[in-house]
């Protein structure tokens, strides 16, 4: 028997899943990385609360949108997300990301005028990302690829230190390794996508083709790492961390020809590994200057 309270459990349950809590929080995490990477230690701490409580609002809502958008597709490819299995209606996802794009809004205006301006345009790219660029091969790629790095350009932007030349190759890296996972998605994602008519990448040009294109973008972000420590930006303690996590996105590159569910989270470890690196940099920095 389903009793009104386990009714209201359900739903509530249903909108957490929706704002895909990990990836939420993941990403205020990449605008508090941003944050410090840019200035260390040296940055408001009201600017650094505001900018990350702007970006898990920003994407919770952007992950509700996509599965509106997203919902038939999902009964193919995602039958277990809040909407399709039942937890919560259309509308109601709708509403609900219309509520977390007002609390990004809020939160943004605590910021400089150059971090509002990003918020502005990664809010507008996240509400025509699936209606109108999701289904356009490579471009729905490239927009995420640039939604995901652009975390850190905001992060930095809020605390004034967007020029920093270590948040500019880690933008780079971020979102040449998420355009190589968004790609490495669609492959995974096929079946589901052709059913819905979409042209992703995969379908235009071939699944062989569309993962050649990824390797040679995971090879160019890894080119890209290198240039904090040949720039002396950071030392041995960044390229002890960053050559490690470049070896584990180039073995999921490979490995996403034969297994590409696997290869993706094997992606995303790498890619945080990463960003571990800055962090690691900066903190000796930090540390050193101390």
């Amino acid at each position: 028997m389903v009793t009104a309270e386990s009714d209201r459990t359900g739903t509530l349950r249903g909108l957490l899943d929706l704002t895909r809590p990990g990836n939420a929080v993941a990403a205020g995490v990449l605008t508090f990385t941003g944050a410090f990477v840019a200035a260390g230690l040296d940055s408001s701490v009201v600017a650094v609360v505001a900018s990350v409580a702007a970006t898990v609002f920003a994407t919770a809502a952007g992950n509700a949108v996509n599965d509106y958008f997203d919902r038939d597709i999902d009964r193919i490819n995602r039958p277990d997300r809040p909407i399709p299995r039942g937890a919560v209606s259309a509308r109601g996802a709708g509403a609900f990301s219309v509520a977390l794009f007002l609390g990004a809004i809020v939160a943004a205006l605590a910021l400089p005028l150059l971090a509002i301006a990003i918020a502005v345009v990664n809010l507008l790219a996240l509400l025509a990302y699936t209606e109108l660029f999701k289904g356009l091969p490579g471009v729905g790629n490239v927009v995420v690829a640039y939604l995901t790095g652009s975390t850190f350009l905001f992060g930095a932007a809020a605390v004034g230190q967007l020029t920093d030349v270590a948040v500019l190759v880690l933008f780079a890296l971020a979102a040449l390794a998420t355009l190589t996972r968004e790609i490495v998605k669609d492959v995974e994602d096929l079946a589901g996508d052709r059913e819905e008519g979409l042209r992703t990448l995969p379908i235009v040009v071939g699944e062989a083709t569309a993962l050649r294109a990824g390797a040679f973008v995971m090879a160019v972000a890894v080119l890209a790492s290198a240039a904090p420590y040949l720039m002396n930006v950071f030392g041995l303690a960044y390229l002890a961390i960053v050559v490690p996590a470049d070896g584990v996105m180039l073995s999921a590159v490979r490995r996403s020809f034969s297994d590409p569910a696997t290869a993706q989270r094997r992606l995303k470890r790498g890619m945080f590994l990463a960003t571990a690196a800055f962090v690691i940099g900066r903190a000796v920095d930090v540390l050193w200057v101390a």
